[in-house]
């Protein structure tokens, strides 16, 4: 016989798992289905894991799709990648997806935050749920009618229409970069603002209003601006000319305003962070790019988006989504220091 007509190997099936675990196929199932804690051992589940390893075992997905009514797929509603943090977000939930055999679908908003079009003839059939940050909220019109399960990302957790929501502790991040330049003794204070009107760049706001009012002796100015550097750029630059008490500080939304505030300092002449500290928020690959490096606040999306997967996953489980905001760290590093009145 050639080897052209050699007979190709039987794929493995649950039952030929089940029967080298010494287990019955019910508990295959629980165990590669991600469902067995609380119902089957650990040393149990691990030795269902490793005869299906030995033996190549992979579940057969379409059959299990059709006989659970699910296409095992999810799909994240984000702005235009214009923004590595979204991307990491991407790389977390799909990470965590893959885990369950789940797949994701990227779907960015083509106007950043603007509405979009239906991606799928009909949603409905097509995905078991959905994953959306907040910036992207319009786009989520074109989804409406699909009544599909919906985890929101950094929005409003008073907000009852989606089944879970996943938060950063923004809040606490905007009162580490305030209580981090009050400390450095700098008491006049720029907000450069995101033009964006979410409910994540609102509580920045807040915090950071909330604080200086708390300082007593502090006094603070907003301008917004799109995001993006050369808008950033500009409304800096404006500010800064204005006529009258110059600010130390200016502290921005996020990074690529941060950005942009360095190069209108640069093109009037002041030295970061000698005569002007900026601090930004996300810690995006830019804020090492920059000379000096930029103080920021760093945000964990890739774990946003695990616990955006998770929480979906949960609800589809009918199980309880996990509450609590996640932490967010200050990055100290070369655009702040002490305004020039406290050196002298």
């Amino acid at each position: 016989m050639t080897s052209a007509q050699q007979p190709v190997p039987a794929r493995p099936t649950s039952r030929d798992v089940a029967r080298a675990a010494g287990v019955s196929q019910a508990t295959v199932s629980l165990v590669l289905g991600g469902k067995w804690p609380g119902r089957v051992s650990e040393v149990t589940a691990q030795r269902v894991r490793e005869a299906a390893a030995e033996l190549g075992y992979r579940p057969n997905l379409a059959a299990r799709s059709l006989r659970l009514g699910r296409t095992r797929t999810a799909l994240l509603v984000v702005p235009a990648l214009t923004n590595e943090f979204f991307a990491r977000v991407y790389t977390g939930a799909a990470a965590l997806a893959a885990e369950h055999d789940f797949g994701v679908v990227l779907y960015p908003s083509p106007d950043g935050t603007g509405p979009a079009r239906d991606p799928f003839a009909s949603a409905r059939a097509a995905l078991d749920g959905v994953i959306a940050s907040s910036m992207a909220a319009d786009a989520l019109d074109a989804l409406h009618g699909a009544d599909l399960p919906l985890v929101m990302l950094d929005s409003d957790p008073s907000d009852t229409g989606p089944a879970a929501h996943v938060n950063l502790d923004i809040a606490d991040g905007m009162r580490q970069v305030t209580d981090h330049l009050l400390g450095l003794g700098h008491r006049r204070f720029l907000h450069l603002a995101s033009a964006v009107d979410t409910w994540t760049f609102a509580v920045r706001a807040e915090a950071l209003h909330d604080a200086l009012g708390a300082a007593g002796d502090a006094t603070v100015r907003t301008v917004r601006a799109p995001l993006d550097v050369g808008a950033g750029r500009e409304a800096a630059e404006q500010a800064l000319a204005v006529a009258g008490a110059r600010p130390t500080a200016i502290v921005c939304d996020d990074d690529i305003l941060a950005a942009g505030a360095c190069k209108a300092a640069r093109r009037l002449g002041l030295r970061v962070p000698d005569e002007l500290s900026v601090t930004g928020f996300d810690d995006l690959a830019l804020a090492t790019a920059l000379e000096p490096e930029l103080t920021t606040v760093r945000l964990p999306a890739e774990q946003v988006g695990r616990r955006g997967m998770e929480a979906l996953l949960a609800v589809l489980d009918g199980r309880r989504a996990g509450q609590g905001g996640l932490p967010v760290e200050l990055v100290a590093r070369g655009s702040t220091a002490p305004p020039p009145a406290a050196r002298a």
